[in-house]
């Protein structure tokens, strides 16, 4: 892998895990209890990334952190889930006794967003419909353009 492309890799990784961060205070924020990051037993947990509770309802959760726009400056409006999700996800509810949900996180320069909904909501799709989330459309939207105080050009994807 050339030098170029271990730099990418790096930053989309170092932006999965600050999305990660933002997820867990999120969740703390909207009286979430018994959070526990998974990958901090095995990395790369098959669906999630994170297991919690409320309201005596057990949860996993799919974090995705993306740049609001894309490289070519247009919004950056559905978040892959991957391949076979759905099928990782049962296996996954299985194994935790939980219901399979997804965090979007949408990073900008001096913003972010989160939005959060169930996988069964998805009807399917193998991608969280961002735009439509910031539309009230799917999901539930938890913060909305708030204002961040970091550094964000490391993030960024377009230069």
């Amino acid at each position: 892998m050339d030098l170029a492309n271990r730099k990418e890799a790096s930053r989309k990784k170092s932006l999965g895990e600050l999305g990660e961060l933002f997820a867990l205070k999120a969740l703390v924020d909207n009286r979430f209890d018994r959070i526990r990051n998974l990958n901090d037993d095995s990395m790369n947990e098959t669906f999630a990334d994170i297991s919690c509770e409320k309201d005596g309802e057990r949860y996993i959760i799919s974090v995705k952190a993306r740049n609001k726009f894309q490289k070519n400056g247009k919004l950056n409006t559905r978040y892959n889930l991957g391949k076979s999700v759905y099928e990782k996800a049962i296996a996954s509810e299985k194994k935790h006794k939980a219901q399979a949900c997804w965090l979007a996180i949408q990073f900008d320069r001096n913003s972010f967003s989160i939005y959060f909904g169930k996988l069964k909501d998805l009807n399917d799709s193998k991608a969280i419909p961002v735009d439509k989330c910031e539309k009230g459309k799917i999901g539930e939207i938890w913060v909305y353009n708030k204002r961040h105080y970091f550094d964000f050009d490391y993030y960024t994807n377009r230069k």
